[in-house]
């Protein structure tokens, strides 16, 4: 079996964080979540096409005959779903992503023998069903794509937040101390978040949530209240994207 890294496990439920398959390239490190109810699973952000088929092998194993029921796919960004092609034609899933998006996924190489299995969320979010477990897929527009999408699982108490909170450079997988991850994830929060304001409106509509572990697509996760309450007090108070912009200029020719 792989590195994997267990977030939970009931017996019925379980949660699991895919090991790094494409390790010191030049690629964005991207992290691939799988969540399983009973025998129906969720693929989160599967990623592209060098990671493919090692994530494809490694998620079917872990499925243990059991079936893929969904790709969630929570932006338009090519290490979440550039091999969407493949995932659809070598498994009967259904694939999810914004109605912003759904015919710019064709661009990637879907076949239009799949093409209708690719769904479209709508931009107030929706509850996906996975084999009887009711996960509630929550509006993140702005943070960073204008039709972006995050999942929270009420069994596990896990946010899946793909861009929000990501983290580049380290080498560690949890977060243990948030003041020294702090410039992992601050220079990409400060240039991908669209503006402070969207940011407080998604803490104000997480605090209703009850989660315990806080997921993001790139780098490190954070575990426990604590950590994740110093999280969402730093997102709160973040200056980024057009907050820091205050004038455009011509560039000077030589």
């Amino acid at each position: 079996m792989a590195d994997n890294l267990i977030l939970f496990d009931d017996g019925t439920h379980r949660n699991v964080l895919l090991p790094d398959f494409d390790p010191g390239t030049l690629a964005v490190q991207a992290n691939q979540h799988l969540v399983v109810h009973g025998t129906k699973g969720m693929i989160l952000d599967p990623g592209g096409h060098k990671v493919f088929n090692r994530v494809l092998s490694e998620t079917l194993s872990l499925l243990d005959g059991g079936s893929l029921e969904h790709l969630f796919l929570s932006h338009q960004d090519p290490d979440v779903l550039a091999a969407a092609n493949g995932w659809l034609v070598s498994t009967d899933a259904q694939a999810w992503c914004s109605a912003l998006w759904t015919r710019f996924v064709p661009h990637f190489g879907l076949s239009h023998l799949v093409a209708d299995r690719l769904h479209a969320i709508p931009d107030e979010g929706m509850v996906l069903d996975l084999g009887g477990c009711e996960l509630l897929v929550l509006p993140a527009h702005f943070m960073h794509s204008c039709g972006n999408f995050h999942v929270y699982d009420p069994v596990s108490k896990i946010l899946y937040t793909g861009d929000l909170g990501a983290s580049i450079g380290q080498s560690y997988r949890v977060v243990e101390d948030f003041d020294a991850h702090v410039p992992y994830m601050e220079g990409f929060h400060r240039r991908y978040m669209a503006c402070n304001r969207i940011l407080n409106l998604w803490v104000r509509m997480v605090r209703g949530l009850d989660v315990e572990i806080v997921a993001p697509q790139h780098g490190a996760l954070f575990r426990g209240r604590a950590m994740v309450e110093r999280f969402l007090a730093w997102l709160e108070n973040l200056r980024c994207g057009i907050d820091e912009i205050d004038e455009l200029r011509v560039p000077e020719r030589s």
